[in-house]
C-alpha cells in the first residue's frame, strides 16, 4: 500500500455549506495531520489548509467527499510514493 503526504486546500464560498465539510473532516480525521482555517468575512469566504498523509484511495475518497458540497473549491498536491 503506497503511502502519501499531500496538502489539501479548501475554499469555502458559501457558509451554509462549513457545517458540512466540518463533518466531512472529522470522519476523515485519521489521515488528517495538521489544520489551518482562516475565515475572511470581508471577503465572504472561509480557508483551510489541511497536511494529510495516507493512500491515495482514502486521500482521494476525501477530497471527492468534499467536492460534492455546493460552494465548495478544493485541490490538492501530494508526494508521489513514500512506501509504507
Amino acid at each position: 500500500m503506497d503511502i502519501r503526504i499531500g496538502v489539501v486546500g479548501i475554499v469555502i464560498e458559501e457558509f451554509e455549506s462549513a457545517n458540512k465539510v466540518n463533518e466531512t473532516l472529522h470522519e476523515m480525521a485519521s489521515i488528517i495531520v495538521g489544520r489551518m482555517g482562516i475565515p475572511r468575512k470581508e471577503r465572504g469566504i472561509s480557508i483551510i489548509s489541511l497536511i494529510v498523509e495516507g493512500t491515495t484511495d482514502e486521500i482521494s475518497a476525501m477530497t471527492g467527499k468534499l467536492g460534492k458540497i455546493r460552494g465548495i473549491n478544493i485541490k490538492s498536491a501530494l508526494t508521489r510514493k513514500l512506501g509504507e
